[in-house]
């Protein structure tokens, strides 16, 4: 059920949320409340965007974008949510900077910040690096704070790393709520995170992570399934245990797809290579040892060639409740016939919900902007309020 404005602003200021001046890198170094208050304000900002009410609060200020993988929905969901509150988006293209000659992290940080609002950093290509390097980011920028270099210090967005891909967790977690319509009517729905076959090799560990670490704390009912061999980060595995057990819900592994789709409500079939693989991949990546590379490619894919019946199908939704579990993907997916020829998931199914998967996708340059918002403004109610109140059109008709 949609909530008026009103109402949106009283439900974020009723809640503790302790987001100003934070960085937002995990979703589980969060609580609830700033959870919620994310998905509040999001909802409020679009809300806006739908009534043609600006909700541009800066009148200058750069919002940097650092993509260490290529992306298309997380690269423009950035530039429209900085574009929605007037920053202007700078890529830092490292090819093109003084990176590559030495230039260290600490003084990359500082020479892009000083008129910079927020940082957003997509780096999921090396395992046990991308959070890590994010972190070491926010240091140098405390750093460059302390001692008067910047004048303050740009908030840090993480827009997909080794460990976690937050706005895309959280953008699912909103379509969730539009589609079941509320946060409380997802407690005891069943969830199956499933790997699916793919046929490329090195797809990051971040969106099943994030998924099974974020919603076994709004008591849904997890299913992890994969082959075996192909286990996620034990400490996020643990984690989705403790969640599952503090919100009431419940948390499985499995390796078997047909388990985890059986009386199923969502269906979240995803290729992912293994932790001890991308553990493998990282120093090669580093090293630029293609040979390497394209040794453990050639071994992986025909390891993947082995689960090719991990399979998202017509077969395998009539398993689901009542034979209608909403499917979703962080897209693009591997779609059997259309962009390869065996992949994640049957034409006919993911046709069936292909526009659903672009409303998915449609939510997350909010979550991106809310992240933005509770970062730069204290009181991120009384601020829409003013925007409310001064009611500038954002198209003048």
């Amino acid at each position: 059920m949609k909530m008026s404005l009103e109402k949106i602003l009283f439900e974020i200021e009723k809640r503790d949320a302790a987001l100003y001046k934070k960085d937002f890198l995990l979703t589980w170094d969060k609580t609830l409340e700033e959870l919620e208050t994310i998905l509040l304000v999001a909802e409020g900002l679009k809300l806006l965007r739908e009534k043609n009410i600006s909700s541009k609060v800066f009148d200058s200020g750069l919002a940097v974008s650092l993509f260490r993988d290529n992306s298309t929905r997380t690269r423009f969901s950035y530039a429209s949510a900085c574009n929605l509150l007037g920053l202007e988006v700078q890529d830092l293209d490292e090819g093109k900077s003084q990176i590559s000659h030495g230039e260290t992290v600490r003084e990359t940080a500082n020479m892009i910040s000083f008129l910079t609002e927020m940082i957003g950093i997509r780096d999921d290509m090396y395992l046990g690096e991308g959070n890590r390097y994010m972190r070491e980011v926010g240091e140098a920028l405390d750093d460059g704070v302390k001692h008067g270099v910047l004048p303050q210090r740009p908030g840090i967005i993480n827009l997909q790393c080794d460990i976690d891909h937050p706005t895309q967790s959280l953008a699912d977690l909103m379509h969730l709520q539009n589609e079941f319509g509320s946060l409380e009517n997802l407690k005891g729905k069943k969830i199956a995170m499933t790997w699916a076959y793919s046929p490329s090799y090195g797809k990051p560990l971040s969106v099943p992570q994030g998924i099974i670490g974020l919603m076994t704390r709004f008591g849904m009912n997890v299913e992890l399934a994969h082959p075996e061999g192909y286990e996620l980060l034990p400490e996020i595995v643990a984690l989705a245990a403790e969640n599952a057990s503090k919100s009431g819900g419940s948390f499985k592994v499995s390796n078997s797809m047909d388990s985890a789709f059986t009386d199923a409500d969502i269906v979240y079939p995803k290729s992912w290579a293994p932790f001890n693989v991308m553990m493998q991949r990282t120093p090669l990546l580093r090293n630029r040892d293609q040979q390497g590379l394209k040794d453990l490619e050639k071994a992986c894919l025909a390891n993947n060639a082995k689960f090719k019946d991990w399979e998202c199908t017509e077969d395998k939704m009539a398993l689901t409740k009542n034979a209608s579990a909403l499917y979703m993907h962080c897209l693009p997916a591997d779609i059997s016939g259309v962009s390869c020829e065996a992949g994640e998931v049957q034409k006919e199914v993911f046709e069936k919900y292909r526009i659903k998967t672009y409303k998915e996708a449609g939510f997350k340059p909010y979550i991106i902007a809310a992240m933005m918002f509770t970062n730069k403004f204290e009181h991120a109610d009384e601020v829409l309020e003013k925007l409310i109140y001064i009611k500038k059109p954002r198209i003048i008709s």
